[in-house]
C-alpha cells in the first residue's frame, strides 16, 4: 500500500495547488491513500466546510489537525461530519474524534492525531492517550498512521520510539520545516520528525515574510497575512505491507508549482 502524508497545509495558495497536483499525483505514484494535516488550511488557521470540501475534493482521504483546529467555530461541524480528526489527547469532552478507521480499497487504515506538550498549550499526555487505544486500533486495522503535532523534536522522536513496532508511520507536523531524518525504526515503523509544509515558500512558515521580520525587529503586534509566491507541497511517501502494517519504504517528497 502506497501512502502519501502531506505536511501542514497553509491557506488558499496551498489548497489551489493541491487541487492541481493531487489528482495527477495519485495516478503517477499509484497512491492508495493520501493523508494531510489541514489545521492551517482556512486562512492559515483551522478548517471550514469550504476548505474541507476543497481538500477532500482534490483526493485527500483523511485530514489531521493540531493546536489551531478550534480557532474557527465552523471546524466543529466538520469534525463531527467528515473525515477530519483533532488531537486525541484533547480528551473525551472535546468535539470530534482523535482517531478513525477508514476502509481504503478494501484495506482498513487507522489514523491517529496527537498533540505534543513541550512548548505547546495544555493537553493530556499524548503517550498515555495513544497507549490506551493502541490495542483496540490494532484489532481493527493493520495499517496505522500517527500524526504527532508537536514543537519539540525530542518529543516527536520519543513518540516514534514509543510506537515502534506498533504502528506503520509516525509523522511529525507543526513546525512547517521538513527534517532530514526519515527512517524505519525497528524494521517496522516509518518515521520523520517533521513532514514539512504545503504553501508559499517565499514566506516565513506560510506568512508574509516582511511582516514577520518587522514583528521580530520591533516587537510590536501585527497581522500576519498569507504569502502567495513559490507554492510547494512537502511530505513523505511511505510504502506499507498491508497484511502486517510493516513499513517497507519512506522517502521525503517535494513538489513545486509550475515545475512539473
Amino acid at each position: 500500500m502506497k501512502i502519501l502524508f502531506i505536511g501542514d497545509i497553509v491557506g488558499k495558495p496551498a489548497r489551489l495547488y493541491l487541487s492541481e497536483l493531487i489528482p495527477g499525483l495519485r495516478k503517477e505514484l499509484s497512491l492508495d491513500c493520501v493523508i494531510a494535516n489541514g489545521e492551517n488550511s482556512a486562512g492559515g488557521s483551522s478548517v471550514t466546510r469550504d476548505t474541507a470540501k476543497d481538500l477532500f475534493g482534490c483526493g485527500i482521504d483523511v485530514l489531521t489537525s493540531g493546536d489551531h483546529i478550534f480557532k474557527k467555530k465552523e471546524s466543529q461541524e466538520v469534525l463531527e461530519t467528515q473525515d477530519l480528526i483533532r488531537p486525541l489527547n484533547y480528551g473525551d469532552l472535546a468535539v470530534g474524534r482523535g482517531w478513525l478507521v477508514k476502509d481504503i480499497g478494501g484495506v482498513k487504515v487507522a489514523v491517529v492525531n496527537l498533540l505534543g506538550r513541550v512548548f505547546m498549550q495544555p493537553a493530556d499526555c499524548p503517550f498515555k492517550a495513544v497507549r490506551d487505544i493502541i490495542e483496540d486500533l490494532k484489532n481493527q486495522a493493520k495499517v496505522i498512521i500517527v500524526d504527532m503535532h508537536a514543537e519539540a523534536t525530542s518529543e516527536k522522536l520519543a513518540m516514534g520510539y514509543f510506537l515502534a513496532g506498533k504502528v506503520s508511520l509516525v509523522a511529525g507536523t507543526h513546525t512547517h520545516i521538513p527534517t532530514a531524518d526519515e527512517r524505519i525504526i525497528d524494521d517496522f515503523t516509518a518515521y520523520i520528525t517533521d513532514a514539512g509544509m504545503t504553501g508559499s515558500f517565499d514566506s516565513v512558515l506560510g506568512r508574509e515574510k516582511h511582516q514577520i521580520v518587522e514583528r521580530f525587529v520591533t516587537n510590536m503586534p501585527l497581522r500576519f497575512n498569507l504569502a502567495q509566491g513559490d507554492v510547494r507541497m512537502q511530505g513523505v511517501l511511505v510504502e506499507v505491507d498491508e497484511s502486517t502494517g510493516r513499513a517497507i519504504f519512506i522517502k521525503r517528497v517535494e513538489y513545486k508549482q509550475d515545475s512539473r
